[in-house]
């Protein structure tokens, strides 16, 4: 059944080209301001996706993506022609957010969500030294890295597919621990976990080997340990065109050579 989107509103990221993109969109289909449309169409790159789905958390209002970046994993291609049968059509998926807790140096806990992954890095260069908790059971006393991520579906064809992790469907109730450049064990690469695990990784020797953990775009220095799990009380909605939808862009990105 075909869904009515009367008021769209269109945002974009900043560069003169989208900018006018918008412009022009808006004078052929009209524009309202995000809280009061029936859906937001992205205009830009998977940055300015992610930073929209952070942005309208909780609003019900599902976001369409068109591709005007470098990447656009997440964006649907460009086309104005049949913009309202393609907004129609799409595929609605929810998406539910990663919950950070981050204790630092000076005992303060930090808090962030993050829709792609949750990441610690190394500060400096020497390595980073983690413990790997899961649901409150050490699994790996000691993994020497740069660091190491726990990404969501949604993510899991971004960082954590750079860091080598696997491809996660959309629909699928998991979650990716990749470790990020391991030294020691130098062949672990990783695991799969339940999306209701609970993972905490504890920074070893943090005077010597200090260590941020990442939100997405949200960054904490000096962390003592980073507790991970999915926030159930938090989604999203996001669109993608049936031809292009998310099983088919999983597919195909896994037979890329």
């Amino acid at each position: 059944m075909s869904r009515p989107f009367e008021n769209i509103a269109f945002i974009s990221s900043t560069t003169e080209e989208t900018v006018l993109v918008r412009q022009k969109l808006a004078h052929r289909f009209g524009s309202v301001p995000p809280d009061e449309a029936d859906v937001i169409v992205a205009l830009g790159g998977d940055g300015l996706m992610l930073q929209t789905l952070h942005r309208h958390m909780n609003s019900t209002i599902p976001i369409y993506g068109m591709n005007c970046g470098s990447i656009g994993f997440l964006m649907n291609e460009y086309g104005e022609d049949g913009l309202i049968e393609r907004l129609e059509n799409a595929e609605l998926s929810e998406i539910r957010p990663l919950h950070m807790s981050a204790t630092t140096s000076d005992g303060k806990i930090h808090e962030a969500l993050a829709i792609n992954e949750i990441s610690v890095f190394r500060q400096t260069a020497q390595a980073a030294k983690l413990e790997i908790q899961i649901d409150d059971k050490v699994r790996m006393e000691e993994l020497i890295c740069d660091g190491a991520l726990v990404a969501t579906p949604t993510g899991s064809t971004a960082y954590n597919l750079s860091a080598h992790g696997p491809i996660l469907p959309i629909d699928s109730p998991l979650l990716a621990l990749t470790p990020i450049s391991p030294f020691r064990p130098r062949h672990w690469r990783g695991a799969l976990l339940a999306n209701s695990a609970k993972v905490k990784l504890v920074v070893k020797e943090p005077n010597k080997r200090p260590l941020s953990a990442v939100a997405d775009h949200t960054e904490i220095r000096s962390v003592l340990e980073v507790e991970i799990r999915e926030d159930t009380e938090n989604s999203c909605i996001i669109m993608f065109d049936p031809e292009h939808g998310w099983a088919e862009r999983i597919l195909t990105e896994q037979f890329r050579y």
